[in-house]
């Protein structure tokens, strides 16, 4: 009998933090199994045995990437007020952004393109924002169509943090600027009757 292998999983964290840094920074080309073992302090054979090569690593960064902003997004209450809940989902994305720069960067940042099959299925990890923008649909405040919106509300979260990674905003022009263009797209699809509401409310 073998000797058991008792850092398997320290192994596997090693590699896909290894995989998603350099997926994030490089070209995919540029990891190699020889490389993300190196770079894991690790052989490459325990690459194949953990996550079945490459494309099995791979794999586990987009999955993990999807699964991390999904559940961030998720964790976010659902009120009688959807443009609330778009206001703190809105913050969550960011502050995921932010902590996991990254796996954001494998998502959005145009180095490995984005695709959420596999084990994590279908859940697009910005499902929660679509959802709260459908009951905003429901309920009269918004109008137009749901992934226009969404895709318009995306770019601006998505402008926003990218700056805010680069290290072209200050924290408190990144929060002003952040709430400032937030609210200007989601105003730019109110109903006539929210946007006086809202209006009159600030």
């Amino acid at each position: 009998m073998g000797r058991p292998r008792t850092n398997d999983e320290a192994v596997a964290e090693r590699l896909v933090a290894c995989a998603t840094e350099m997926l994030a920074t490089g070209a995919r080309e540029s990891l190699t199994v020889r490389a993300v073992a190196a770079a894991a302090g690790t052989s490459t054979t325990a690459v194949y045995s953990l996550f079945g090569g490459k494309d099995g690593l791979i794999g586990e960064v987009r999955d993990r990437a999807v699964a991390g902003l999904h559940q961030d997004l998720s964790a976010v209450g659902v009120s009688a007020d959807p443009l609330a809940d778009l206001d703190a989902l809105a913050d969550a994305y960011r502050h995921w952004g932010l902590k996991h720069r990254h796996l954001y960067a494998v998502l959005f940042g145009g180095v490995q393109s984005f695709d959420p099959s596999g084990p994590v299925g279908a859940a697009d990890p910005v499902g929660p924002l679509l959802a709260a923008i459908e009951r905003a649909l429901a309920q009269s405040v918004l109008e137009g169509e749901a992934t226009p919106i969404a895709l318009s509300l995306w770019v601006t979260l998505h402008g926003v943090v990218t700056l805010e990674l680069a290290g072209a905003l200050e924290t408190s022009t990144a929060d002003a600027a952040f709430r400032a263009t937030t609210h200007a797209t989601l105003r730019g699809w109110m109903t006539p009757e929210a946007f006086r509401r809202h209006r009159t409310a600030s």
